[in-house]
């Protein structure tokens, strides 16, 4: 399979960038990998079963495989978790062949991203209660695999050398209102290690700004975009657990014990609270450190953010396939339909999606708007 090969690929090139770098303990060194969530954003093209992270949007690999093979060099391959939901677990077995079978877990339900790391902590707890853990998304996109280890690298070493959970933050390009984010204190001391990404006290987290609040992050400094990456230790995770969230420190004790994991699970986790990670631990935690990254970095959150990455035709349309076109201008057009072409004629801020089955016409303006034109679609097209 053609993912495979970019996986190994991507495992070759960041194992060798890492063979001086200082590692944690290998055995001790897991990666939980957030892989659940909807299709809509993407809509047509993404659907229930095939969200962001199982599209090859780019022709480079699902940002899945991409984003386990970031993680060669860093994590033994043993120590990858991939956590999603029952309609997409087969399309993720197939991305991740090269994982154990039971690595790949289906939550039994939706229940934000709180339980779902809980569910993750509880599982690495189980294998190794001194494990150094990782919890990364599944559908962002990182081209620079050595700047992207080197970072992570520190922050593994920050987290097993210290009391603190361990933030990665992105450093703003603009006042974007549609993210979270990090306010930096003092740089932190961690026992007299240096490190070539330093981190950071975090303040507090500040939630998605208005525009002018925005600017004012902006103008300010000391803001990193929250991407959602986080590390630790799994003694210190546990134990912040049990001071900020004692449900989720109690699901965690209970699939640490548990003869059957699985079971335990499937009954435990429907009757967690949903809450998002942020709201039960990381805003209240006693200790988050920040590492402002260094690689590059897009959570291509729509349509619109994907334009940049194809092809240029006429006046700023953007396209992955060939089109026609007679005075349109800064259209995103994504033809995913076997022998059907797309002509413009006098259009301008458009999107234009075309599948097998469907067909979508927007305001590129309005993609944000695009999940809540799901809710209105027949059934068998989500």
């Amino acid at each position: 399979m053609e993912f495979k090969a970019d996986a190994i690929s991507l495992f070759h090139t960041a194992h060798d960038s890492l063979n001086s770098r200082q590692m944690p303990s290998p055995e001790n060194t897991y990666a939980l990998i957030l892989a659940g969530g909807s299709g809509t954003r993407f809509w047509p093209l993404s659907r229930n079963d095939k969200p962001k992270q199982l599209l090859d949007l780019f022709g480079t690999g699902t940002l899945l495989a991409q984003t386990i093979g970031r993680l060669q060099g860093l994590v033994p391959v043993e120590n990858i978790l991939i956590l999603t939901n029952a309609l997409q677990v087969d399309a993720v077995r197939k991305v991740a062949p090269m994982l154990p079978h039971e690595n790949i877990f289906a939550e039994p339900a939706k229940r934000d991203t709180a339980p779902a790391v809980a569910l993750g902590i509880g599982i690495v707890a189980a294998r190794n209660p001194d494990a150094v853990m990782m919890v990364l998304p599944a559908d962002q996109l990182i081209k620079d695999t050595a700047a992207y280890q080197a970072v992570m690298n520190d922050a593994l070493n920050i987290a097993e050398n210290s009391d603190g959970l361990v933030t990665i933050g992105i450093r703003p390009t603009w006042p974007c209102p549609s993210y979270g984010y990090i306010e930096r204190g003092e740089r932190a001391s961690i026992c007299d290690h240096t490190f070539d990404h330093p981190p950071f006290e975090v303040k507090r987290f500040r939630e998605k700004p208005n525009p002018e609040l925005a600017e004012q992050f902006l103008s300010a400094g000391g803001f990193s975009w929250n991407a959602g990456m986080f590390v630790w230790s799994l003694p210190t995770v546990i134990a912040q657990l049990a001071s900020h969230s004692p449900e989720l420190a109690n699901f965690v004790s209970e699939i640490r014990s548990s003869k059957d994991i699985e079971a335990t699970i499937s009954a435990q986790f429907p009757k967690l609270t949903p809450i998002s990670i942020d709201y039960a631990l990381m805003e209240t935690a006693d200790r988050v450190l920040n590492i402002e990254a260094t690689f590059d970095w897009d959570d291509v959150g729509s349509w619109v953010s994907i334009a940049k990455y194809l092809s240029d035709c006429g006046d700023n349309n953007r396209t992955n396939q060939p089109i026609t076109e007679i005075g349109s201008q800064n259209n995103v057009v994504y033809n995913a339909a076997d022998g059907t072409h797309i002509a413009l004629l006098g259009v301008d801020d458009l999107i234009i999606v075309k599948t097998e089955d469907s067909l979508l016409i927007a305001n590129r303006h309005q993609a944000d708007a695009i999940k809540k034109l799901a809710d209105l679609l027949p059934q068998h097209l989500l």
